[in-house]
């Protein structure tokens, strides 16, 4: 335990930020017919999985790609729509064609004309096709490599992460798509006996010891699950954590009012030395809606929720787990009730929110057989092929602690950890009859803008 002259001092360990580590670098980055460059949003991953910073020269491959990128717009898609519909059909047969006259994908088709969440699925038996509508919006390509509307603000849909979802719902089913930052047994026995034999003398800070401590920490382990770890999915999972550790610990300041950050939520908090709180987020739908025929879904929901526990640390560095603390459970629910605002500050909560959007869709086409039911063969999206491959990344193993240091009315240490759980078949488990869906498909069918594999109702 460390001491203070008046007042013990509070120290929280915390991840070092790989902040914009999920950002795409240039406007095919999630999809190629080869492999891309390690740099991703001004990071760079070694080939260890170890995270630096960008160099110069990193930097201006970046700024080339992101010139490359922004290409003008036409026609509808200059336009934001409360309901586009996109056929899956007709996207497949948008990659089909670009791959035979050896071009690279359209931005519209990677991009999903422009989709900003997903509302509905619809069944076309007529036409073979299966189709998925929410709102969308023109998009355009920040500083710093994120892809967003050009209204909201929000992330936008990409077809590789349409891709991975679809390509792994069995994977899903066998392990679930997960993803988990988690500091090692050894590395908290290390800090527990570091801290131990450590006093400080009066009125000294206690980050003289931050070196030390991050020595005797060690590398944060990064575990992924479900998923192609090499896949720009897999790294918006581990980005949206660690950002949401950095809000949690005040390392990054909280974009939003409603938000402040755990340290300064527990300021005046008593906590136990061995006890730290563990955050992650996962599915947070309504029941989904199912016309009666089988043949319309609507999904509805905030999409993302913040889940919390605490985890016990033994002097061995083992872990225990159970329990909620109060404080921790009441940071956890001001992260959801505030994860709109929050995802528009911050694009890769975004980024999280449409993953679990394309996780539930995939879940969906694949459970309740509606490639089937619409007589579409949804391979070139669904399976591996040479028409459509997915751009591979160093997969990101760990991550080096950073530390924050607020005073208390008692001495503890926080190894944040936790993680992204994405259970779609939860999801579609949960149904719900919804009438009005067969009247919606019927409108949004009969606006189809003939050969135009998407269009607005």
């Amino acid at each position: 335990m460390i001491h203070s002259d008046s007042k013990r001092i509070s120290i929280v360990l915390a991840t070092l930020s790989l902040g914009v580590l999920s950002l795409a670098t240039a406007l095919h980055a999630g999809l190629s017919f080869g492999s891309r460059g390690r740099t991703v949003g001004g990071v760079v991953i070694d080939p260890a999985g170890m995270v630096r910073a960008a160099s110069l020269e990193d930097r201006e491959e970046l700024a080339n790609q992101l010139q490359n990128a922004n290409q003008v717009l036409n026609g509808d898609l200059r336009e934001a729509a409360e309901m586009r519909m996109v056929s899956l059909k007709g996207l497949q047969a948008a990659v089909a064609e670009s791959h035979a006259a050896g071009k690279e994908i359209p931005a519209e088709a990677e991009f999903m004309a422009g989709l900003q969440r997903i509302e509905y699925v619809f069944v076309d038996q007529q036409n073979h096709d299966v189709i998925v509508a929410g709102p969308a919006e023109p998009w355009k390509m920040r500083e710093d490599g994120f892809v967003v509307g050009t209204v909201t603000g929000g992330a936008t849909m990409r077809l590789a992460d349409l891709t991975v979802a679809l390509r792994s719902v069995e994977n899903a089913r066998q392990e679930g798509i997960t993803c988990s930052i988690e500091p090692t047994e050894e590395g908290r026995r290390r800090l527990q006996q570091l801290l131990n034999r450590v006093k400080l003398r009066p009125g000294q800070s206690p980050v003289v010891l931050e070196a030390s401590m991050r020595e005797a920490f060690g590398p944060q382990m990064i575990y992924l699950s479900g998923i192609p770890t090499d896949s720009r999915f897999a790294r918006t999972l581990v980005a949206a954590d660690f950002e949401m550790k950095r809000v949690a610990m005040g390392l990054t300041p909280s974009p939003v009012a409603t938000l402040p950050s755990y340290l300064e939520m527990s300021r005046n908090s008593q906590q136990t030395k061995n006890q730290n709180p563990r955050w992650w987020m996962a599915c947070n739908y309504d029941s989904l809606g199912k016309s009666e025929d089988g043949l319309a879904w609507k999904l509805s929901g905030q999409g993302v929720q913040t889940m919390t526990e605490q985890d016990v640390v033994n002097q061995d560095g083992s872990v225990k787990r159970g329990g909620v603390d109060k404080m921790a459970k009441a940071w956890a629910d001001k992260m959801t009730e505030s994860y709109g605002d929050l995802s528009r500050k911050m694009p890769v909560f975004s980024e999280l929110q449409n993953m679990m959007d394309l996780t539930v869709v995939a879940t969906l086409i694949v459970q309740e057989r509606l490639a089937d039911k619409a007589g579409l063969d949804l391979s070139l999206l669904g399976a591996e092929n040479d028409a459509l491959q997915l751009a591979s990344y160093t997969t990101p193993k760990a991550v080096e602690p950073h530390c924050s240091f607020i005073r208390g009315r008692a001495g503890w240490v926080v190894t944040a950890s936790g993680g992204v759980d994405i259970n779609g078949f939860q999801v579609v488990q949960n149904q719900v009859a919804d009438p009005s869906g067969s009247k919606i498909r019927e409108e949004a069918l009969a606006a189809s803008a003939g050969n135009r594999w998407w269009w607005n109702k």
